[in-house]
């Protein structure tokens, strides 16, 4: 058995590690929050892993992640998931096809995969539009 690593915390980062575990934003965030809180138990990465129910090579990445870049890193980088089918540069067509077909989204769907030459389900026009009039309010708040 190798030897356990152990994370030793100041104060101000046990503090940012547990308002991150019951506030942040995402489920793995949170989780990832706790990770480090467990190691800095003293408890194996065996032990977390059991907790948590993650890997023991995810929980040594990650308490690598936040040796290096504190907090911050413990956060998932821009540009990782599916990337959208639908852009911003589309906005204004789907708008303009949302607002002429209104009462009949999946008229408005179809309309906008031939013109756009792009194939999606009316789910993902909801989440786009959800998401676009979301920033686009926050835009205007500002």
């Amino acid at each position: 058995m190798g030897k356990t690593k152990v994370i030793e915390l100041t104060k101000e980062q046990r503090e940012e590690l547990e308002k991150g575990y019951r506030e942040g934003k995402t489920h793995s965030f949170r989780q990832r929050c706790q990770m480090i809180l467990l190691k800095s138990e003293k408890r194996t990465s065996q032990e977390v892993v059991r907790i948590l129910g993650s890997c023991e090579m995810t929980v040594n990445n990650w308490l690598k992640r936040y040796e290096q870049f504190g907090i911050e890193g413990l956060l998932t980088r821009e540009g990782r998931g599916r990337k959208s089918i639908l852009r911003a540069e589309d906005l204004e067509l789907v708008k303009a096809q949302v607002k002429a077909l209104r009462q009949k989204i999946s008229l408005a769907r179809a309309e906008l995969e031939t013109s756009l030459g792009k194939n999606f389900s009316p789910s993902t026009l909801k989440r786009y539009l959800k998401k676009t009039i979301a920033a686009t309010n926050e835009l205007e708040k500002d």
